[in-house]
Order: structure tokens, then sequence, then C-alpha cells
């Protein structure tokens, strides 16, 4: 029984046997060595590039188009009159926004200007009163010469009837006389000397009265300025050419100093803010070339270059940083903000708004040997 197994399997045994192998056949050897040597050269370029090229290129999809935006807030309170742009609106630098109510603000200005008008009124009153003073002081210097010399005479008198009378040539009553006339003489010559001086000092006194009305009318003046100043700000300008944006102001709305009322986007002064891991920063440095995707502009491929890397992480900069050495710590890959200029022609540029996605990557060969000189430099 074994034996007729044995011829039973033997037929197909033998016939598996006489098949030829895949492998002997040369056409497939070829084939299979062909592909093997594709294997190897796409392997080859891979990783030539990869170390060329692939593995110095810093890509990262947590960047967004930004802009310097600016906010329009008013610098006086008041009512607005009216708005004089709309949402979306281009505008250009020094154009006018919005009109704050300005009765009250030129009530003040031309207030302040009656009280420099008066102020200065008063000064050259003063100055006329001066003018009076010298001839005051005049009329108290002829005073005191006439006392002088009517005093003088009186003593001359004395001198020459003393030796008649105590000859008694002249009666003694006479000679009393002319000494009493003396004195009174030299009284009046007092209070002639009292009276130019009390004249001298009052015209002094003009003089500081009006270096106070000076002082008036210049802090009044700097009143002036700082109303007209107030008068002007009732009139919101735009600082930068750029677009309207979140408009929140209506006519008749009552608003404070500071208080955002819409905001100014410079379209044509867009960048990229692209935050890298910190992993990935050790060979990016300003200048370098980047590759722009915009998620809006699909296939479109924009140029860029780093222009600068923050100071810090984004951590460090929010409101309440980390204090890794309070609590428990768990060690969290930062991110560090780079920001990337556009070098874009105007008319993408018109197509990019703030807050747009794109895939930044970074080309970083140009700095490929400076790890390795650090490395060799710290050994």
């Amino acid at each position: 029984m074994d034996d007729s197994i044995g011829q039973a399997i033997d037929p197909a045994a033998e016939k598996e046997r006489d098949k030829p192998k895949a492998l002997s056949n040369p056409k497939v050897r070829r084939a299979l060595i062909l592909a093997g040597l594709v294997v190897l050269i796409a392997a080859g370029i891979w990783y030539y590039r990869h170390e060329t090229y692939g593995k110095y290129q810093q890509s990262t999809d947590n960047a967004y188009i930004a802009a310097d935006s600016v906010v329009v807030a008013p610098k006086v309170a008041g009512y607005i009159d009216r708005v004089l742009v709309t949402e979306n609106q281009p505008v250009k630098e020094g154009d006018a926004l919005a009109q704050l109510d300005v009765r009250d603000y030129r009530a003040q200005s031309n207030q302040v200007t009656a009280q420099i008008a008066a102020t200065l009124a008063g000064a050259d009153t003063i100055r006329a009163q001066q003018r009076e003073q010298d001839a005051a002081i005049n009329q108290a210097r002829a005073q005191l010469a006439a006392a002088t010399a009517q005093a003088a005479l009186a003593g001359e008198q004395v001198s020459r009837y003393r030796p008649l009378a105590a000859s008694g040539a002249e009666p003694r009553e006479k000679l009393d006389q002319l000494q009493a006339q003396a004195r009174e003489a030299q009284a009046q010559v007092a209070a002639a000397r009292a009276g130019l001086l009390a004249a001298q000092r009052r015209q002094g006194t003009l003089g500081e009265q009006i270096q106070q009305a000076v002082s008036q009318a210049s802090a009044a003046r700097a009143q002036l300025e700082a109303a007209r100043l107030n008068l002007s700000a009732t009139t919101l300008r735009s600082s930068i050419t750029g677009r309207i944006g979140d408009l929140t102001v209506r006519a008749g709305q009552y608003v404070q100093p500071g208080q955002r009322l819409m905001s100014v986007v410079p379209t044509d002064r867009i960048y990229v803010t692209a935050n890298f891991k910190e992993t990935q920063l050790g060979l990016i440095r300003r200048g370098q070339p980047v590759a722009l995707e915009i998620d809006a502009l699909p296939e479109l491929e924009i140029e860029g270059r780093v222009e600068s890397i923050a100071p810090g992480t984004g951590a460090e900069f929010s409101i309440l940083p980390p204090q890794n050495a309070t609590g428990n710590f768990t060690k969290i890959v930062q991110r560090v903000p780079v920001r990337i200029s556009i070098q874009a022609t105007p008319e993408v540029q018109r197509l990019l708004v703030p807050g747009m996605s794109v895939v930044a990557t970074v080309d970083t060969r140009g700095a490929k040997g400076e790890l390795d000189a650090l490395r060799t430099r710290g050994r």
C-alpha cells in the first residue's frame, strides 16, 4: 500500500520539481536588480536631499498674517457729531474719521482769548500809570529841590542874625523866628525826600504789577494753546494709510478720552508672525528666505524673509507668565514668535488681510555651519 501511495505522489512532486523557478528567469532577475537599483538610487537621492536641504527647512503652521493696526480713540470727551467713514473704507493719512461737538471747546477758546485781551489791557493801564508816576517823581524831585533851597536860605539867615543878636544889634526874638523857619524848612526837605522815595517805590510796584500781568498773559496763552489743541482734537484724523475696521462709534454717542472707536489697518504694511518651536530656532537667522503658503490662496507660494526674532517666548509676554519654580513642573516645548516680511506683488498683497492662516518654511542653510562651530569652540 505504501508503494501505491508513493507511486501516486511521485508524479506530482516530479512535476513540481520540473517547474522552472522564477529567479531562474533572466528577465525576472534583471527586473529585480533594476528595482533594487531604483530603490537604492531613490534612497540615496532622498538621503542626499535630506542632508543638504530637507533637514534645514524649518516649517510651522502656527503662523498668521498680522499688521500694526492703529486704534482710533478721542483725546477729549464729547458727543459725536458726525461719523465720516464707513466699515472697511480705505483712508489716507490725515483723513478725517469722526467729528465731535465743538461748541464747548470753541467757547473755552473764546473765553481764554478774552482773558488774554483783558490781561493785556490791564498791563497797558499799568504802563499808563507808570508814565503818570514818572511825572509824579519829577514833581517830587522839584519839590525836594525847592525845599532844599529854602532850607539853605533859612540856615544862612540864622547864621547871619546869630552874631547880631549876640551883640544886641538885633532883637533875640528875630533870631528865634529865623531858627524856627530854618527847622520848618528842614522838615519840608525831609517830607519832600520821603515823597520822592514813595513815588519811586510806587514806580517799582507798578513795574512788578506789569510783570505779573505779563505772566498772567503768558499763562493765559498757554491755556489758549491747550484750548486750541482740544478744539482741534474734536476732529479725529487717521495717523496712517489703511482701511477702517472694528467701527463701533455712532453719531450722537458720548465718548470718553481713550475710548476705542475704530481701528485703521495698514494693509500695505502687513507681515507674518510665525511661532516656531524652540527646538527649531537653532539655525533661524535674520535675513533668511521663507516660503509662505496662505490657506486662503492655495497652490500659491509667496516669498518672505526673516525680519526679526522675538526676545522671549510667547509665554514670557503673557499676562500671567509661568512660574516654573513653584508647584509641579511639566516641561512643555515653548514657541518663539518670528516676524517675517512679505515680498509679494501689490496685486497679491491686496488679497491678504491680518488674521489669515499661513504655513511658513524657513530655509536655514545659510547658518548650517554655526552650530558645529559653536560645539567645536565649547570643547
